[in-house]
């Protein structure tokens, strides 16, 4: 099976074999959105968000499960407080070549949009044109905090692990992985609101008013760092997934962001 085949297949990244589909055209044809995905999420839990993205803006999608996740194979626990870090800079530029991207933008929603800027604020990446950061984290806030401890109690007293269990080999693994690090008491100092100082691509930001896991001062850390241009889709009524609240909205302005880079780099002299 090719990797652009429009059906769940695997690469290996650093020994680790990890689940992955496309959608649209391949790299060769069109830019790619490559898909990260927040801290509980999955491959497929994007459900048909992918493939309506790759409908709206023409250009190929490709989302991944990360190590721990999915179907993917397993991550050594417990996660270091700078898994994120790590992933953008030691994980993702081998999920980049794995696919074959020549050109792409990077989405990420919640740990995959903090992924998305580490990895475009500290690897030097020419195939990365753009950001799409829904609902990023930059630093702990305790209103996200005590949110994520909530949801400890809810692994424990609910049926959120037998849900879990649909979309992961191993939900407990899972939920530990991440609910256990951003507890940790180390974590609170966490802040990596550094490398937005060093983005050079333009940035779409989207955040849900409602987001339960953090407030707007996500989005003001980026519009008050960035040299790099950034627009902002603010939703009303909106929570922290917003391509699940507000798709409509999500699918408009991500192909209003797309189609606008390409028509930028459509005008640069040729080999700019």
């Amino acid at each position: 099976m090719t990797v652009w085949s429009g059906q769940v297949g695997r690469i290996t990244v650093g020994g680790r074999g990890l689940e992955v589909r496309t959608w649209g055209p391949g790299p060769e044809t069109a830019p790619t959105l490559v898909l990260l995905h927040e801290g509980l999420g999955s491959l497929g839990l994007w459900r048909d968000f992918p493939e309506r993205l790759a409908a709206a803006t023409g250009w190929g999608v490709a989302a991944y499960s990360r190590a721990g996740y999915g179907f993917s194979d397993p991550a050594e626990l417990p996660r270091p407080l700078d898994y994120m870090t790590r992933e953008a800079v030691d994980v993702l530029p081998g999920v980049l070549d794995a696919l074959g991207v020549q050109r792409t933008v990077l989405m990420g929603h919640s740990d995959g949009a903090t992924i998305a800027a580490i990895h475009a604020g500290s690897v030097a990446d020419p195939r990365v044109r753009g950001l799409v950061l829904m609902a990023p984290h930059f630093f702990t806030e305790p209103m996200g905090l005590a949110e994520i401890a909530r949801a400890r109690q809810a692994f424990a007293t609910t049926d959120l692990k037998d849900r879990m269990a649909r979309h992961h080999a191993d939900p407990e693994a899972t939920f530990r992985g991440w609910n256990d690090a951003w507890l940790d008491p180390g974590f609170k100092a966490w802040h990596v609101g550094e490398v937005i100082d060093y983005l050079r691509v333009p940035v779409l930001a989207i955040q849900g008013e409602e987001d339960q896991y953090g407030t707007l001062a996500q989005i003001a850390e980026i519009e008050t760092r960035s040299y790099a241009p950034v627009e902002t889709l603010i939703l009303p009524g909106c929570r922290h997934a917003p391509h699940q609240d507000c798709p409509e909205a999500v699918l408009a302005g991500v192909s209003e962001f797309c189609a606008r880079l390409a028509r930028i780099e459509a005008a640069l002299p040729e080999g700019a």
